[in-house]
């Protein structure tokens, strides 16, 4: 028996863009993670973190953030110190090319930029090691800009709510929907609270829908085959 044909895909409507937006930041108010780096608005702290977090699991990053910003409390103490001794700070992180690119960034930040964070897109991707994701997350959680951020996890909860075809979910694509999606004024909030969703309830395997704070306006969820189908067509 021949499939019938698939709806194309359309994009959200404003409104259930709005909704989406709305309804997220409410959930993650509610029920976000308290995390160490979640607590500071220090550009130089929060880079730490999200370098540390690249290909890293935040249960074991969060085991060498303190101590590493007890070594190098400021972006200057971790420019001036000596390569070996940072290598020595990051031990068991593993990825060590990373935390050279942040010693290396900071020792930029101090001779180029006079010891002044960069506060723009293009200084901050000009740095070693920070892309246009770690460059999101900085101006976005440190300086409440108005900067999209796009994670895996960020990219998995896209893709379902919107019910992406495979030709929109190249990574150029992706940057395009979540910059569309991310609320002015409160990126800060929705890029935190699309990662924790992500993280903790659409996640990769098994999502737990029944939690999700925007199951009805998911569009996977929508085009779920109800009990009543899956019975019909077990029986043709």
């Amino acid at each position: 028996m021949a499939k019938p044909p698939q709806p194309t895909w359309q994009p959200a409507r404003p409104a259930t863009i709005r909704a989406l937006q709305r309804r997220l930041i409410a959930w993650y108010q509610r029920h976000g993670r308290d995390l160490p780096w979640r607590r500071t608005r220090d550009p130089y702290a929060i880079l730490v973190s999200e370098v540390m977090l690249q290909q890293t699991q935040v249960q074991r990053a969060m085991l060498y953030y303190e101590k590493f910003l007890h070594q190098y409390p400021t972006a200057e103490d971790l420019a001036r110190a000596d390569e070996m001794q940072v290598r020595e700070t990051w031990e068991g992180l593993g990825y060590y090319a990373r935390a050279r690119n942040l010693h290396r960034a900071t020792q930029k930040i101090l001779t180029d930029h006079k010891g002044q964070f960069p506060k723009n897109y293009q200084q901050l991707t000009a740095l070693p090691g920070i892309g246009p994701y770690t460059a999101g997350a900085v101006l976005s959680f440190a300086f409440h800009q108005d900067a999209a951020i796009l994670d895996t996890n960020a990219a998995r909860v896209l893709t379902r709510f919107f019910a992406l075809p495979p030709e929109r979910q190249t990574t150029r694509s992706l940057w395009m929907v979540t910059r569309q999606v991310t609320p002015a004024g409160q990126a800060h909030l929705f890029n935190q609270a699309i990662m924790d969703l992500g993280a903790t309830i659409c996640v990769s395997r098994t999502p737990r829908c029944p939690f999700c704070p925007v199951r009805r306006l998911c569009r996977s969820v929508q085009q779920k085959p109800s009990k009543k189908e899956k019975i019909s067509s077990q029986n043709q």
